[in-house]
C-alpha cells in the first residue's frame, strides 16, 4: 500500500521507498526523497517562481529517462504553474516548485530539476547570467577550474559577481546575478565572454559546440542563456551512475582543486555542508549584487 504523507498540509503519495535507484552505492528512493527534505531551503531558494523541467529516471539512472517541460500526467490541482512563452505552444504552462509540498511530490516523481535563467513573473528577462564549462576527455573539472577563475576575474572587470556550483557531471557552471535584462542580451554577451576565454586561455578553451574541437578543451557553453533554455538547478540530483549534486563550492575550493574527486559530491555531502558553509548561493538573491552588462 502506498503511504499517504501530509506536507504542509497537502496529502502525497510517496511510494517506492525503499526501491534501489542507484546500484553502485545502494541509495533508495526514500534517501532521495530524504536528501530534497534536507536541502529544501537552499533548493527552493533556487526553484522559487521558475518554470521548471523534469528529467525523468523512475527507474534509476540505467533506465528509461524523459524530460518534460509539461506538468505530467496527475499533477495535482494545488500544484502551482506559470504560463511559458513558447512560440510553438502559446498556451503552455509548466509547474512552478515554490513550496515543501510541491517539491516532495516531485521528488516522488524521481526526477532532476532544470530551471531557466528568468522568472515566471519576467517571462526572458535573465536575472542571472550562466555559463557551463563542460570539460572534453582526457580534460577534467580541473581544466574546467582554471578557466572558471579566469571567466571570474573577466566578470569582475565588468563589476559582475560570479558564484560556481559543480554540474554535478564532469564539469562547472558559474552564474551571475544580474538586473533584469532580456535574454538575447545576456546571451551575446555570453558568448563575447566565450570567445574571448578562447583567445585568452588558447589550446584549453573552446566555445564551439562541434566535438572534434573538444577533446582535452573546455566548451564554454553560453547557450543557455537563451530564453528557451535551462541548467540543472543548483541543489539537484543528477542521473548519474551515483546520485552526484549539482553543488555549489567556495571559489577557494575552486582554486584548490587538483583531482575530480575533489569536486564531486554525493547526497550525503551537502547537509554537511550547509552546516558548515551555508548556502554559497544565497547571495544570487541579494539585490544588491545584481549587476547590470555593460
Amino acid at each position: 500500500m502506498t503511504p499517504i504523507t501530509e506536507v504542509e498540509g497537502r496529502r502525497i503519495a510517496l511510494s517506492n521507498l525503499e526501491k534501489v535507484l542507484y546500484p553502485a552505492t545502494g541509495t533508495t528512493k526514500g534517501e532521495l526523497l530524504h536528501y530534497c527534505a534536507t536541502v529544501s531551503g537552499p533548493l527552493l531558494a533556487q526553484l522559487d517562481d521558475r518554470p521548471v523541467s523534469f528529467l525523468r529516471f523512475p527507474d534509476g539512472p540505467a533506465g528509461q529517462r524523459f524530460f518534460t517541460k509539461n506538468p505530467p500526467p496527475g499533477t495535482p490541482s494545488w500544484v502551482t504553474t506559470a504560463s511559458v512563452p513558447r512560440s510553438e505552444d502559446p498556451g503552455a504552462r509548466q509547474v512552478v516548485v515554490s513550496d515543501l509540498a510541491t517539491l516532495m511530490w516531485a521528488a516522488n516523481l524521481v526526477v532532476e530539476f532544470h530551471t531557466p535563467q528568468w522568472r515566471a513573473a519576467a517571462p526572458a528577462r535573465a536575472d542571472r547570467l550562466v555559463l557551463d564549462l563542460d570539460p572534453g576527455e582526457p580534460a577534467s573539472v580541473v581544466e574546467c577550474c582554471v578557466v572558471a577563475r579566469w571567466l571570474r576575474d573577466r566578470l569582475r572587470a565588468d563589476g559582475l559577481h560570479a558564484y560556481a556550483k559543480t554540474s554535478g557531471a564532469k564539469g562547472l557552471h558559474l552564474l551571475s546575478p544580474l538586473e533584469p535584462t532580456p535574454s538575447e542580451q545576456v546571451s551575446a554577451y555570453a558568448k563575447t565572454l566565450a570567445r574571448e576565454a578562447e583567445a585568452a586561455l588558447a589550446g584549453l578553451v573552446t566555445h564551439k559546440m562541434a566535438k572534434a574541437l573538444r577533446p582535452g578543451r573546455v566548451f564554454v557553453d553560453f547557450s543557455q542563456n537563451a530564453a528557451a533554455k535551462t541548467t540543472a538547478t543548483p541543489y539537484t540530483v543528477r542521473a548519474k551512475d551515483r546520485p552526484t549534486v549539482s553543488a555549489p563550492v567556495s571559489w577557494a575550493e575552486v582554486e584548490a582543486c587538483a583531482d575530480p574527486a575533489d569536486l564531486t559530491f554525493l547526497i550525503g555531502d551537502i547537509g554537511p555542508r550547509l552546516e558548515r558553509d551555508g548556502d554559497l548561493l544565497a547571495p544570487l538573491a541579494d539585490p544588491g549584487l545584481a549587476g547590470r552588462l555593460p
